[in-house]
C-alpha cells in the first residue's frame, strides 16, 4: 500500500519523508535497533550512581525552567512510602501530567532521594520490554511508534504469509502477523526471539530464491565467441610499462577466457583501492577491439570518466584504436553520439549519459561498470541492451570474502586482486581525539614544505544547525590562513562540471597544495603528489568508504598518511575507527563494516534489485542461511508444486522487474 492509500497525517508523511519511508511494507519493517527491559528497583537497593527504575504516583505539580534551549524539569514521585525528587532535561511537556498519576521514571540515582531521569513513562511499564527505533532530528520514539502501530492495523488484512506452509512448519517458526506484530510490541523474551528468527529466516529465503532465479536467467545467455590474437593483447599487456601482478594476470585470464566463451560474460572484478582493476579492464576492452567490437566503459562521474580517458587513449592510441568520452553537456556531444554510432569510436568512456536513449552503437560487444554498486540496476541493465548479448563486467573496490561474494553475487563469475602492484607502501592512518588539526598542525606544515599535497574532507558542504559537522566552506576559510602561502582550493558537488575539472586539473598539476572537499574524491582521483588526507567528523563514514577515501594517497610508492578526526567520545565508535589504524587490508575492512552495517550499503544490493537485509546478517546468521539456501533450492527445482507455484511466480515477477537478465 503507498502513502497516498494510508491517508497519512501531515506529520506522518514527513516522519516518512525524513526516514525514506516509501510505502506500508517499508513502515512495518522499519524494525527497532535495540530493546530494554525495564524491573521494579526496590527503595532499599537504591545505590548512589545506580540505575533505578521504579514506578509511583506523581506527588507535586512539574516545574520546568529554561536556559537557552535547554530545559530542565523538576518533580516529586511517591515510591516505597518515599517522596523521590526527579530532575529530568529536554521533557518541557512532562508540565502535562496530572497529580497523583502512575509514572514509571528510569534514570540514575543521586544520593539524598534525587534521581536524574533519562526516561519517564505515563504507565507502569516495569517487566515490559520497550523497542528503540534509529531516529532523525524533530523525530520522536513515540512518532515513530504511532506511525507502526497506525499503518499495522490498516494494513494487516493484507499482510499475507506466503512462505510455503511446510516450510514453515518444518522450521517450526511462527507466523508472520504474530512475528511483525512481537518485533514491534514485544509481549515476552521467548516470543521476540522467535519473530527475529520467523522474520531473518524470511529475508534469506527471498535473498536466495533471487539468486536461484538470477543464476537460471544468466545461464540461458548465449552469444558467439570473441575471436582476437592473443599474441597482440600479450604484446599489448607488454607496453603498458610494468609487470601485472599474480592476481592481475589471473584476473585477465578469466576474462580473455570469457569473451572467447558462447555463454554471455558477467564478471565481478573486485579488488583493493589502487589494486590495478583498471588494468586489466584495458586489456579486456583491447581483446574485445581485435575481436571487431566496440567496448564501453562506465563510470560514475565526470572526473573520473575523463581519467579514464586519459590513460586508455594513451595506452591504446598507438595499437589505432579510438577511444572517446562523452558526458553530459560536453561540447563535442552531438559529433561524439554520431562517431559512435557509425562505429568510429572504438572503445568510448563515459558517465550515464553512455546509455542515453539517443545514443546508438555500431556493434557494442563489452560494457564495463566501474565502481558498480553506485549504479542502479536499470542504468547498468540500460547501457548492457545498447548491444546484442554484450559481455558484462562489474568492477567495485569494496572487496569482500570470496565466500560472502558467492552469497551475495551469486548469479556472477568473481575474479579478485587482492594484492597492490610492487613498490606501493600503503597508508599509515592515525586517530586524532578531536575534530581539529590543531595538534597535527606541524606535520601538516612539514609535509607541504616537502612539496607535497594534501586532501581534506569533509562530510558536509555548507554549515547547518541540523547537521553538526565541519562543512567545506569553513574549513576553506579557515585553512587558507592557516596554511599560507601554500594554494588552499574548495571543490564539492555543487559545482559545475567545468569548475570541478578546472580545479582538479589545478591540483593534479600541483598549483593547488591543499584541496578541500567533500567525497567526490572517493572514486578514482589520482594525484601521485598528494600524500597526505586529512578526514573531519570520521566518525560520521562508514568503514569501507574511509578506506577508499584514503585509497587517494596510496598511488605511488612513497608513503600514504591519513589522520581520521573526530570528538566522538562513544567506545563503540573509537573501537571501529581505530580498525583503520590497524590495516590497510580492505578484505578485512569491509567484512568488519558488513558486521557493523549489513550489505546493502556496502554491496548495493538495494540498487542491484537482490532483496536486501534488515534484520538477516550474512556473518552472524549462518543456521538461517543454510536452511534457507537449501529451502530457496528446493523451491527452484519444484517451482511447479502447488505449494511452491505462487511463491516462486512472485519472486519471478519482482526479479523480472528488477533484475539484471
Amino acid at each position: 500500500m503507498d502513502l497516498k492509500e494510508l491517508k497519512l497525517t501531515e506529520k506522518r508523511k514527513e516522519i516518512c519523508e525524513k526516514l525514506g519511508l516509501n510505502n506500508s511494507e517499508d513502515i512495518i519493517t522499519y524494525y527497532p535497533f535495540r530493546y530494554e527491559e525495564y524491573e521494579k528497583v526496590p527503595y532499599s537497593e537504591f545505590k548512589v550512581g545506580s540505575q533505578v527504575c521504579f514506578v509511583g504516583e506523581l506527588a507535586s505539580y512539574p516545574s520546568t525552567f529554561r536556559r537557552g534551549s535547554l530545559s530542565t524539569t523538576r518533580f516529586k514521585v511517591l515510591y516505597d512510602d518515599e517522596i523521590i525528587s526527579v530532575t529530568i532535561f529536554n521533557r518541557p511537556w512532562i508540565r502535562n501530567l496530572k497529580m497523583n498519576e502512575t509514572l514509571t521514571v528510569i534514570g540514575k540515582y543521586d544520593g539524598n532521594n534525587k534521581v536524574t531521569a533519562s526516561n519517564y513513562y505515563s504507565k507502569d511499564i516495569s517487566g515490559s520490554i520497550i523497542p528503540y527505533y534509529p531516529l532523525k532530528e524533530g523525530i520522536s520514539q513515540n512518532d515513530i511508534k504511532k506511525l507502526i502501530k497506525f499503518t499495522f492495523d490498516k494494513c494487516i488484512d493484507e499482510l499475507k504469509d506466503d512462505v510455503p506452509e511446510d516450510l514453515i512448519r518444518s522450521h517450526g517458526l511462527i507466523d508472520k502477523i504474530t512475528a511483525l506484530r512481537n518485533i514491534h510490541e514485544p509481549m515476552n523474551k521467548n516470543l521476540l526471539a522467535k519473530s527475529i528468527s520467523r522474520l531473518k529466516y524470511e529475508e534469506f529465503l527471498r535473498f536466495y530464491l533471487a539468486l536461484d532465479i538470477l543464476k537460471g536467467n544468466t545461464a540461458k545467455n548465449q552469444k558467439e565467441e570473441k575471436v582476437f590474437d592473443e599474441h597482440k593483447v600479450n604484446e599489448f599487456i607488454d607496453s603498458l610499462g610494468f609487470e601485472l601482478t599474480e592476481d592481475q594476470r589471473s584476473s585477465k585470464d578469466d576474462i580473455l577466457k570469457d569473451l572467447r566463451s558462447k555463454k554471455v560474460m558477467y564478471r565481478l572484478v573486485q579488488g583493493e583501492v589502487g589494486s590495478g582493476k583498471t588494468a586489466v579492464a584495458m586489456v579486456g576492452l583491447y581483446a574485445n577491439y581485435l575481436a571487431g567490437y566496440q567496448g564501453a566503459l562506465m563510470a560514475p562521474t565526470e572526473i573520473l570518466a575523463k581519467q579514464h580517458y586519459e590513460s586508455l587513449k594513451k595506452a591504446l592510441s598507438p595499437y589505432g584504436v579510438n577511444v572517446g568520452v562523452l558526458y553530459s553537456a560536453m561540447d563535442e556531444e552531438k559529433e561524439m553520439k554520431k562517431m559512435i554510432s557509425e562505429g568510429e569510436i572504438d572503445i568510448i568512456i563515459g558517465t550515464h549519459a553512455l546509455f542515453s536513449k539517443d545514443v546508438e552503437y555500431l556493434k557494442l560487444g563489452l560494457v564495463i561498470a566501474d565502481e558498480q554498486h553506485r549504479f542502479g540496476v536499470r542504468q547498468r541493465q540500460a547501457l548492457k541492451d545498447k548491444g546484442k548479448d554484450c559481455d558484462f563486467i562489474l568492477m567495485s573496490a569494496t572487496p569482500i570474502p570470496r565466500t560472502l561474494a558467492s552469497s551475495i553475487y551469486g548469479d556472477m563469475d568473481i575474479s579478485t586482486i587482492a594484492t597492490l602492484p610492487a613498490g606501493r607502501k600503503g597508508c599509515k592512518t592515525y586517530l586524532i581525539k578531536k575534530n581539529s588539526i590543531v595538534d597535527i598542525l606541524d606535520d601538516v606544515k612539514g609535509k607541504l614544505d616537502e612539496g607535497r599535497q594534501i586532501y581534506v574532507i569533509a562530510a558536509a558542504i555548507e554549515r547547518s544547525d541540523n547537521y553538526k559537522a565541519k562543512d567545506v566552506n569553513g574549513l576553506y576559510q579557515a585553512l587558507k590562513k592557516e596554511l599560507s602561502p601554500y594554494q588552499v582550493a574548495l571543490l564539492h558537488g555543487k559545482l559545475d562540471s567545468e569548475e570541478k575539472d578546472e580545479i582538479m586539473d589545478r591540483f593534479n598539476r600541483n598549483e593547488i597544495q591543499v584541496l578541500i572537499s567533500t567525497t567526490v574524491v572517493e572514486v578514482g582521483v589520482n594525484v601521485k603528489n598528494a600524500t597526505m588526507m586529512i578526514i573531519y567528523d570520521a566518525d560520521r563514514f562508514g568503514l569501507s568508504q574511509l578506506h577508499q577515501l584514503r585509497g587517494r594517497v596510496q598511488r605511488s610508492d612513497e608513503q600514504g598518511i591519513c589522520y581520521l578526526l573526530s570528538d566522538n567520545q562513544d567506545e563503540s565508535v573509537l573501537n571501529r575507527l581505530n580498525i583503520l589504524c590497524k590495516t590497510n587490508d580492505g578484505f578485512e575492512i569491509s567484512y568488519e563494516d558488513l558486521k557493523l552495517r549489513g550489505p546493502g550499503d556496502i554491496l548495493g544490493t538495494r540498487q542491484s534489485g537482490i532483496p536486501a537485509f534488515v534484520l538477516g546478517n550474512l556473518i552472524e546468521d549462518t543456521r538461517f542461511i543454510d536452511a534457507a539456501r537449501k529451502d530457496a533450492h528446493t523451491i527452484s527445482e519444484n517451482r511447479d508444486h502447488p505449494e511452491y507455484r505462487s511463491y516462486y511466480e512472485k519472486m519471478l515477477k519482482m526479479a523480472n522487474q528488477n533484475f539484471i537478465s
